[in-house]
């Protein structure tokens, strides 16, 4: 079998046609464009599965350069931190904490569910959360990323699995979220309150909001100077993060974070001093280079991806996915619909908690879009998801699974 090596700048291009592949597929089916299936997935998907035949039938196996994908990856994830504005969230009102406290507990949940599993199916309890918080929560984004950190701690599988469980997780959430939502608006005869009106973010003036929104080269170029700078400064704070060891004893813990959580964590301190001080960032640049970040990345994870690893575990990735499926019917229709106020508000946040829980905010906002169509407006719902969704729980879950990473191996 020939053997191809393909270095980054092949990598890249590799990844990019696929996108353009992915994208014309997307906007001409009608169900991954309703699951909200982005298109480097679709195009990463289809070569994974034309490699894994070429694979198997002995003709070629094909080897990518990571650097290219780690690059954009950090870019991305840094860009997530310097959404993370904590005076919106204070902002935000009581709705907004209630949401992402729930959302962070669900993060809790699906880590402890897959951990307990893995022991059961006796995997290292660490490639368990492969079906947690990192695909469900975290979606393709986080799954490309851990994926191949746990790799490289020694734990086979992990970046396929994660993966793969990212994918169903796309397609049950946005299947799930509809009729979730509309069995509770037809149990209690739930109505839409046209008057209310959403809670009003952008206290900015209109001369900042408009230098936040240009998308012209100045912006383009302060937005990757930032990206850049947060994401070099955040190397050096991940290393000395990853320096931290504790003993006492016997017991020795030591940590182990991914590379961009030092970026995030300056993007975030670097953001909210510009808050506190008025200084206007390029936001809408910011966001333009993210999303192109995670498009590169996402296509590139999505094409490296093995297929072949997950002939020996599909039986038990089957299982811990079908039991993250029941956790987050139950917890959104009977934990998120009660404690966000039990009304229609409420009942269209629990479609979104079933989009955003098991995919990707795009997939909650999709749920939140079909169920308001047909029953009215929800405004209160179209500010707190999206907030929460967008700007924190991705930080939140971040830290949570660098715990989990560091306080499993204690259990075996």
């Amino acid at each position: 079998m020939q053997q191809i090596a393909l270095n980054m700048y092949q990598t890249a291009a590799i990844a990019m046609m696929l996108f353009v592949l992915g994208r014309f597929l997307t906007n001409r089916i009608e169900f991954l464009k309703k699951c909200c299936i982005p298109a480097p997935v679709v195009g990463g998907l289809i070569f994974a599965l034309a490699h894994l035949a070429l694979r198997m039938a002995g003709v070629v196996e094909f080897t990518f350069d990571s650097n290219v994908k780690d690059f954009f990856m950090t870019l991305f994830f840094t860009s997530v931190g310097y959404t993370a504005c904590f005076r919106l969230l204070k902002k935000g009102g009581k709705k907004v904490i209630t949401f992402l406290l729930v959302s962070i507990v669900m993060v809790c949940l699906q880590n402890v569910l897959s951990s307990v599993l893995a022991g059961v199916f006796g995997w290292d309890l660490r490639l368990g959360l492969c079906t947690g918080s990192i695909p469900m929560v975290g979606g393709h984004g986080t799954a490309g990323s851990y994926g191949p950190l746990m790799e490289g701690m020694g734990i086979e599988s992990a970046n396929v699995i994660a993966i793969a469980a990212a994918t169903y997780g796309l397609v049950a959430g946005s299947l799930m979220g509809g009729p979730t939502a509309r069995g509770i608006i037809n149990k209690y005869n739930l109505k839409s309150t046209e008057s209310e009106t959403g809670v009003e973010l952008d206290d900015m003036s209109a001369a900042d909001r408009e230098k936040a929104e240009r998308v012209d080269v100045d912006a383009f170029t302060n937005a990757a100077i930032l990206l850049i700078v947060a994401s070099g400064l955040g190397t050096l704070l991940t290393a000395a993060l990853n320096g931290i060891e504790i003993n006492i004893g016997n017991f020795h813990f030591s940590f182990t974070f991914p590379t961009y959580i030092g970026a995030m964590l300056i993007a975030a301190v670097i953001r909210n001093f510009c808050d506190a001080k008025h200084i206007v960032m390029p936001s809408r640049a910011l966001d333009l280079w993210g999303n192109v970040s995670l498009s590169i990345f996402l296509a590139i994870a999505l094409m490296s991806v093995a297929l072949w690893q997950l002939a020996s575990v599909a039986v038990a990735m089957i299982a811990m996915l079908a039991a993250q499926t029941i956790l987050m019917y139950f917890y959104a229709r009977f934990v998120v619909y009660n404690i966000m106020g039990r009304d229609y508000e409420a009942a269209v946040m629990t479609a979104a908690f079933c989009g955003f829980g098991m995919g990707a905010t795009p997939n909650a906002m999709a749920n939140m879009q079909a169920v308001t169509k047909r029953y009215g407006p929800a405004p209160q719902a179209f500010f707190v998801v999206p907030l929460v969704g967008s700007l924190f729980i991705d930080f939140f879950n971040g830290l949570i699974i660098t715990g989990f990473l560091n306080i499993l191996p204690i259990f075996g």
